[in-house]
């Protein structure tokens, strides 16, 4: 008995020592993760239960942002891209692309920078500002350089490739096994 009465002091006492800017970001985790799906899935799946599901989705990264669930939602996230555009017929739009890709990438630096925050550090404003400046400029410059690729190519109309999505997202699956690989490696 003593040992589930210290647990629960250890578990009061850590809730006690919770600090505002790791919740903050672990909010964001959870805003830009079911935003996220909100955008990629189709009006027609979102209300009802399937709403509630992804909003336990959201959460799991936002609790565990050094395990598995940012991957796993980023993954949901592509396929209820895939169900809009392929089975409920929806066309590519160069918005909602970018602002898809825009939220994946955001879900993914905050879950980052959440896995380097305990619960109670005391962390500088100036910290977030700076982590979020850099994410924005990234964006900034990724959405500018897609779209001029996009432009030069004379690909930007309204056609879009399905076999393009499956492979990019075949190409980072890859890259990502093939770094697992070599950090595990001896």
């Amino acid at each position: 008995m003593d040992a589930v009465t210290g647990r629960v002091r250890a578990a009061q006492n850590a809730v006690a020592r919770i600090s505002a800017v790791p919740l903050l970001v672990r909010a964001g985790i959870f805003v830009t993760v079911f935003a996220g799906f909100a955008l990629a899935f189709p009006a027609e799946v979102l209300p009802g239960r399937p709403v509630l599901f992804l909003a336990v989705a959201a959460l799991l990264p936002a609790f565990g942002p050094r395990r598995i669930w940012a991957t796993f939602t980023a993954l949901v996230t592509v396929g209820g891209w895939l169900l809009a555009t392929d089975g409920y017929g929806r066309p590519v739009a160069l918005w909602r692309l970018l602002a898809l890709a825009a939220l994946l990438y955001l879900a993914h630096t905050l879950c980052a920078l959440a896995a380097l925050l305990p619960y109670d550090a005391v962390v500088d404003p100036e910290l977030i500002t700076r982590w979020l400046s850099r994410s924005a400029a990234v964006l900034l410059s990724t959405a500018v350089l897609g779209v001029l690729l996009l432009q030069a190519a004379g690909m930007g109309g309204e056609a879009g490739y399905q076999w393009v999505t499956v492979l990019g997202l075949l190409v980072a699956v890859g890259t990502a096994a093939l770094l697992g690989w070599l950090l595990r490696r001896p």
